[in-house]
This record gives structure tokens, sequence and C-alpha cells, in this order.
């Protein structure tokens, strides 16, 4: 038998893997919808989010769901992830040792939900997923086959909360996003309601 969300998520809590889990508050599973055709992944919980175990929910998630907005998207449109499903401390980047023993749990995430676009938040998600040489301030807004998914990279929310001159070329990203939704998804806005 396959996995089910509710399943993975209860394993997901209990992981024991490496030593983030003895810092956490929360392990920061993912939110949205399970049937979206568009998965969205960050490297890892912040200080907000370890506290409230939902990803995005800080300043970075403010901005993000303005960004999602912009293209006429919310929360209930996409599932939100991240590498690492707890908090690195001080918000340091995961290790690789920290992203190793996590990615199992993406990777059946995204079996699941088996999304037609996945877009990489901020070089960490971009180097794991679609190119370890991925240079983010070079690469942002290329698409990616990777494993029948469409992929692309995109400035984090933090950094565009840091340096506010990347915006121009995140909203470029996002329209090319919105582009490319138009051309490959299925669902359109009373599919989104029913959903």
């Amino acid at each position: 038998m396959g996995d089910s969300w509710e399943a993975l998520k209860r394993e997901c809590a209990g992981c024991r893997e490496c030593a983030l889990c003895q810092t956490r508050h929360s392990v920061v599973f993912g939110i949205g919808n399970p049937k979206a055709e568009i998965l969205l992944v960050g490297e890892g919980p912040g200080a907000n989010e370890d506290q409230q175990g939902i990803p995005f929910v800080g300043r970075a998630g403010q901005l993000l769901d303005d960004m999602l907005a912009i293209i006429g998207l919310d929360r209930t449109k996409v599932y939100i992830a991240n590498i690492v499903k707890c908090r690195p401390p001080e918000n340091r980047d995961p290790l690789n040792v920290e992203q190793e023993a996590c990615i199992g749990y993406l990777r059946r995430q995204i079996a699941l939900l088996r999304p037609k676009i996945l877009v990489c938040l901020g070089r960490i998600a971009a180097m794991r997923l679609m190119d370890p040489k991925l240079r983010i301030t070079k690469d942002h807004g290329v698409w990616y086959d990777v494993d029948g998914m469409r992929m692309m990279a995109m400035y984090h929310p933090s950094a565009l909360l840091r340096d506010p001159g990347k915006r121009p070329e995140a909203f470029d990203d996002l329209k090319a996003l919105q582009r490319e939704i138009g051309r490959i998804c299925e669902h359109t806005e009373a599919d989104w309601r029913k959903l």
C-alpha cells in the first residue's frame, strides 16, 4: 500500500534522523491543497514557522502571500513545503547532513502530490532539487524539466525583504510562472473553489 498524507505527516512528526530534532519546537510538514498542481519549496522553517508548525508565516510568508496574489493564487491553490522540516538554529542554512536526513519526506510529498510545476524558493532548494551548480542570481526564472515536472527557481521572499532591488526580477519570474500555469495546469478558478 502506498503513502497517505496522514501516515507521512505522522512519521515526519516523530523524526529523529538528525540533530535538528533536539532544538525544534515543531515539525513544519507543509501546508496547502493536497491536489495542487503547483508546489513551492523553501529551504527550512524560521522562528515563526517553528512556533506555529506552518511554513512561511512570518514577514517572508506575508510577502509570499502577496506575491501569489499578484498572479491569482493563494494557499488554497498551491502546496508549500521545505527541504528540511525542522528549524536550523539561528536560521542558518541547513547542513547537507540535515538535508539528506529530511529529503525523503519531501520526495514522498512530491510523489503524493504529483505537481506539474515545482517552484524552488531560494538557492538552497534550487541547488538541492534542480542543479547543485545553480546560481540564483543568474539562473532564477529559468525553466527546467526534472522528473516530469516543470521547475523554476525564484528568489526566496526573505532575500527580497533584505534586498528590495531584486523585486522587479521577482515580478518577472512571477509573470513567467503565471504563463506556465496557464499553459500546462488544468484547474481553472472554478475548479480550485471545488477542491
